[in-house]
């Protein structure tokens, strides 16, 4: 079945979940000596960087919402997320606490 009006989903995170879009890397790498790796030659990939899709309201705490520290359009660095797809591209939805740091420019 066909969407006729050709609206993208829209993701609202809950709590202190952060929809973050991955910003594509060169997955080529190249050794001192230059052998070509693949993208398949799995390396241990550390902090990621991404921006901001969404954010939700923050987490409750004593009672107390307390907002999430990141906003929309913010440039972050994350250690982990659940990956999921989304219109053809993929996103990470990520709790707060996995978002290492925002990249001021």
């Amino acid at each position: 079945m066909s969407n006729k009006n050709n609206s993208k989903m829209k993701v609202v995170p809950l709590g202190d979940r952060v929809l973050v879009l991955e910003e594509k890397q060169n997955k080529e790498k190249k050794t001192a000596a230059g052998i070509i790796l693949p993208e398949s030659v799995k390396e241990d990939q550390g902090a990621r960087r991404g921006k901001v899709v969404a954010a939700g309201p923050g987490r409750h705490e004593e009672g107390k919402r307390v907002p999430v520290e990141v906003k929309e359009g913010d440039t972050v660095l994350f250690s982990w997320g659940d990956t999921l797809k989304i219109d053809g591209e993929e996103y990470h939805l990520v709790s707060e606490n996995n978002i290492l740091a925002i990249v001021k420019k």
